[in-house]
């Protein structure tokens, strides 16, 4: 982590009815980092994000966001941050510069009429900015959504899933707008179920249940985790596949195109239960281990225990 620390939490708990929705989660993230947040549904990614901006109040733990205390200081941290919630929660029924302007004068920003048009230009929004929101397509959408949250100009960014249900290209787009604010010095958490979008971040932590399974760059993660694959390609894959699940040391058979991905934690178990497949008639090649089977391999360990 480089530069001045702007998220600092330890042992933060959050629980709803008698369940434990973040389990004493620690982490902290640098200033200009792009940190991600990956995880299955209910793993408390969302939870975590509203107790930074203090829209939740955590049950126990402590720490600073952007300097003030989580806990008691939530009303000097919100002005700093800008929010995107996992739905597109703007008034469909104004406009884009109608949008902008309402959310302009919710955060107090001086000068917003210049603002509200430096943004527009920058945002490449200026041609719809007559436009209903209603009618943007699902990427607009989330283009509007990020320039409202960055009218005041916020130091941290908390984005829950904010791409989800847009087309490639807008995600592209997107992903370069959040470089560019992180070269300014913007730091963003950004909680995503995308793979290729984890892989962007410069840091990531993985929860499961409350629970911070691991953190670190996407490198530090995937040589952390040990695993050993195979890429196989040829004919008869499926039948290869409900055979090799069988095997001792085999933990995921994964059908990839047109290829098999084979994986597993103890490269000589699985060296040893693939060794008289790979004088059969498909072809074996060393495989590079993914973020994904990294993932679904730290979450079958956590269902096991």
């Amino acid at each position: 982590m480089n530069g001045a620390v702007v998220i600092d939490v330890q042992g933060l708990s959050k629980v709803f009815n008698g369940n434990t929705v973040v389990d004493r989660l620690s982490l902290q993230v640098g200033s200009g980092e792009i940190y991600g947040f990956l995880g299955p549904n209910g793993s408390g990614k969302t939870t975590f994000l509203r107790m930074l901006c203090g829209l939740l109040r955590p049950d126990a733990g402590q720490g600073s966001c952007l300097g003030f205390d989580v806990r008691n200081e939530s009303d000097r941290i919100r002005p700093l941050i800008g929010y995107m919630p996992q739905r597109f929660s703007l008034y469909e029924d104004l406009s884009v510069r109608e949008n902008l302007d309402f959310m302009a004068r919710i955060y107090g920003v001086r000068d917003r009429k210049e603002v509200i048009a430096a943004t527009l230009e920058k945002m490449r929004l200026a041609p719809f900015s007559e436009r209903l929101a209603g009618a943007l397509s699902g990427g607009w959408k989330q283009r509007l959504a990020l320039s409202c949250a960055l009218l005041h100009q916020p130091q941290l960014l908390l984005l829950d899933e904010p791409t989800a249900g847009i087309d490639p290209k807008a995600r592209r787009d997107f992903w370069d707008d959040l470089y560019e604010l992180s070269g300014s010095g913007v730091t963003t958490l950004i909680s995503t179920h995308y793979m290729d979008e984890a892989e962007r971040c410069h840091r990531l932590a993985y929860l499961a249940y409350g629970e911070l399974l691991v953190t670190g760059s996407p490198s530090e993660i995937v040589a952390g985790a040990g695993l050993s694959s195979w890429t196989v390609s040829g004919a008869d894959l499926h039948a290869l596949a409900l055979e090799l699940r069988q095997l001792p040391g085999v933990d995921q058979v994964v059908p990839f195109g047109v290829t098999l991905r084979v994986g597993g934690r103890d490269p000589a178990l699985l060296e040893q239960s693939v060794a008289p497949f790979r004088a059969g008639p498909q072809r074996w090649e060393p495989g590079t281990t993914t973020l994904e089977e990294v993932f679904i391999h730290l979450m079958r360990d956590r269902e096991v225990h």
